[in-house]
């Protein structure tokens, strides 16, 4: 079985790399050098960094439209095609290439959250399950039937965390799918038409901390964000991204936040606390901008006059 293999983030290199190790993955497809993080030089994707690793004929293509492309995929003339989080549609032209189709490892119980940021969404949405999904790849935006599905729980994971259980979960069901398709044993069942939501790109302005937001739904956010959307708010005027927080339910916590109002937040025993709309959350690292990441108490050391007094929180 001759595998192409579609696919950029570091999601997609965990698929990769169990992949690789079962089946002949005869080239890989990832996203052009990009400009990453702060530096100004290109970066590499996670996909082809672990592809030359491996050993794999990489490629970067443009695009999938045109000539080239499909030349490539005509050389390399693959058995089935296997996508993780490309980053590119496909084309007509490149889904109806292999004998056995296009599979896409989508990372949800389809049909809910097609699209582009299904784990954020997930999380974001309070779900207290998502999952992966096997899916064969047609024109519409995922909306074609899938041969397996895995439910993994969300629980109090960060995406980072569930990226990783959701990687493991779909890298075992593509392979078992692989092997139904090889001898014939694969069945396919159409999405059902309920329950169908969007998974719609993450805005930065999403992520941002809120003392009208209830503490559930702030601490959703810091668990979605990432480098690229991250959690941002204002602590006794210096704007910061939250790494980690978590919601202050113990009875120290509920004590030391009596009597805050929304907005309001205090460093009491050496533990730094926000009051939400509903409930208190408890800070416990934080990135302040221009420094390193530091915890909750290191960041509180370095604000003056905030002992023993409430002080504000709020929007970035």
């Amino acid at each position: 079985m001759r595998i192409l293999f579609m696919g950029t983030p570091d999601l997609a290199a965990k698929v990769l790399v169990p992949l690789s190790k079962a089946y002949d993955v005869v080239g890989v497809f990832t996203r052009p050098d990009a400009v990453r993080g702060r530096g100004k030089a290109l970066v590499a994707s996670p996909v082809k960094s672990a592809a030359l690793e491996l050993g794999l004929d990489v490629r970067t293509p443009e695009t999938l439209k045109g000539a080239d492309a499909a030349a490539i995929v005509d050389e390399l003339a693959p058995d089935v095609i296997c996508v993780v989080a490309y980053g590119a549609i496909l084309p007509k032209s490149i889904l109806e290439k292999p004998r056995y189709g296009c599979l896409n490892v989508h990372t949800s119980l389809l049909p809910r959250w097609r699209g582009a940021a299904p784990i954020q969404r997930a999380i974001l949405a309070g779900d207290e399950t998502t999952g992966v999904s096997i899916m064969k790849m047609e024109e519409g935006l995922d909306t074609g039937p899938f041969c397996a599905q895995q439910t993994v729980p969300v629980d109090k994971n960060s995406l980072e965390e569930l990226e990783g259980l959701l990687a493991s979960a779909g890298a075992s069901l593509l392979i078992d799918s692989i092997a139904k398709l090889e001898d014939g044993s694969v069945s396919w069942r159409e999405q059902p038409s309920e329950g169908v939501t969007y998974a719609e790109k993450i805005q930065k302005a999403e992520m941002k901390l809120e003392p009208t937001a209830t503490a559930s739904q702030n601490a959703a956010r810091v668990r979605a964000s990432s480098a690229a959307h991250p959690a941002r708010t204002v602590i006794a005027g210096k704007t910061l991204t939250v790494i980690s927080l978590a919601q202050a339910d113990d009875e120290v916590a509920l004590q030391s936040c009596r009597g805050l109002k929304s907005g309001q937040a205090v460093y009491s025993g050496k533990r730094l606390f926000l009051m939400a709309s509903d409930l208190p959350l408890e800070v416990l690292q934080v990135k302040p901008d221009g420094k390193k990441s530091m915890d909750a108490k290191a960041f509180a050391s370095g604000l003056q006059g905030i002992k023993g007094k409430t002080f504000a929180w709020g929007i970035a």
